[in-house]
């Protein structure tokens, strides 16, 4: 009967953990965001993702991406240097067809390993 009733709740358990983990993160890049007053339109409005961040790099970029458009098809990422500072730039399809270009300013973290 423990055997039973500890294969039904591990499941639950495992789930449970897995969500707060992933509004935990997405939380911590919303902050990051909110904080840089930037929407991603542009190299002068990329969003900042710096090395303070829970998440780090490219998982800080997918985290925004996902909760600021769920739903949403990659087209392409790249990396570009624009005044010497570099960006990544991730093209999406959003969910309702709109095509978008994310700038991201990563010259808090890229290059610094």
């Amino acid at each position: 009967m423990k055997k039973l009733i500890i294969i039904l709740l591990l499941p639950l358990f495992l789930l449970s953990s897995c969500a707060s983990t992933a509004r935990k993160s997405v939380a911590s890049v919303q902050t990051a965001a909110v904080d840089s007053l930037k929407d991603g339109s542009s190299f002068e409005k990329a969003i900042l993702i710096n090395a303070k961040n829970e998440q780090k790099g490219i998982d800080a970029e997918y985290a925004y991406i996902l909760q600021q458009y769920p739903g949403y098809q990659l087209k392409g990422q790249r990396l570009v240097e624009n005044k010497k500072v570099p960006y990544d730039i991730i093209d999406i399809i959003t969910a309702g067809g709109e095509v978008k270009s994310l700038y991201f300013n990563i010259s808090g973290f890229f290059g610094k390993f």
